[in-house]
């Protein structure tokens, strides 16, 4: 199987970009895997460090590896681990790729953390793909009604080239008007000149698009054809599960046979997740 690194760099000179969907239940990493597989997409799974304490590390490593001896292109994220010891736990359990968010420490700090968790991946696996979180992206992984947007949280180019070459992140997650989760009562609208000002900075990082839920299609597209790589989706897969099994429960309450009553909410995963691949352009890229 090809290496994470290898589909990145395909994906930046072909300019598609690499889906990142989050998971806490076999069943949904099932979804995300087998449309991967049917669509000839190379992905990435991810579980943030609630969603890895709920499944249980060592289970999700287990699970993805089994996937990939089947030939998937699959790639296990520790997602938003906000310490150096929270990254390394995750990293000797076998997960492929961290994603360390030190992004709410003060900016030296951040670097510090960062760096900590790059060389200590590095020296136990060349391999491992290290990421970095720079701005503040603000919102969480559910529906709001809105979420304060300003300027001042917004990734800073200079600041971007400085994290890089001290920290040596092989991905970068930045803010030029993203947010975590939808929101109801506003409009989200991606800086694109930002994201330009960030590519000239920082030319040879792949930059990760966080919060991607909720944005318009058109809106993602722009990103990827200015440089982003990476996209992540947490907050729809969440309401795609959560209104199709309510939609069930509802219309067979007496049912209690599991793989029955949670079959809308797989497919209607998998659906989504169709969606999305087509979106970023990684049909047919294995």
């Amino acid at each position: 199987m090809r290496t994470l690194k290898e589909y990145f760099v395909q994906a930046k000179e072909e300019k598609w970009a690499i889906g990142h969907f989050n998971f806490s239940t076999a069943d949904q990493l099932k979804a995300i895997v087998e449309t991967a597989k049917e669509f000839n997409s190379p992905v990435m799974a991810g579980t943030s460090e609630g969603e890895a304490n709920f499944f249980g590390h060592e289970q999700v490593v287990a699970l993805v590896k089994s996937y990939q001896q089947e030939g998937c292109a699959v790639f296990l994220n520790a997602d938003h681990h906000k310490s150096f010891e929270s990254a390394q736990a995750v990293i000797d359990i076998g997960y492929g790729t961290v994603l360390i968010d030190a992004s709410k420490m003060p900016y030296e700090e951040n670097i510090r953390t960062t760096s900590q968790v790059v060389q200590y991946a590095h020296a136990k696996n060349p391999e491992i793909m290290i990421e970095g979180e720079l701005g503040y992206l603000k919102g969480q992984s559910e529906v709001q009604e809105t979420v304060e947007i300003s300027l001042a949280d917004y990734t800073k180019p200079e600041e971007a080239k400085n994290f890089v070459e001290r920290t040596g992140v092989d991905r970068l997650a930045i803010v030029f008007g993203n947010i975590h989760g939808i929101v109801t009562k506003q409009e989200e609208n991606l800086d694109i000149a930002v994201l330009q000002a960030i590519v000239v900075a920082v030319p040879n990082t792949f930059l990760v698009l966080h919060g991607a839920s909720g944005l318009p299609d058109q809106q993602v597209k722009e990103a990827i054809q200015n440089r982003i790589t990476n996209v992540h989706i947490n907050t729809e897969l969440r309401v795609a599960y959560h209104d199709a099994l309510e939609t069930e429960l509802q219309k067979e309450p007496d049912q209690t046979t599991p793989y029955k009553f949670l079959a809308p909410s797989f497919e209607a995963m998998k659906e989504l997740v169709k969606k999305k691949l087509q979106l970023f352009g990684s049909v047919g890229k294995i």
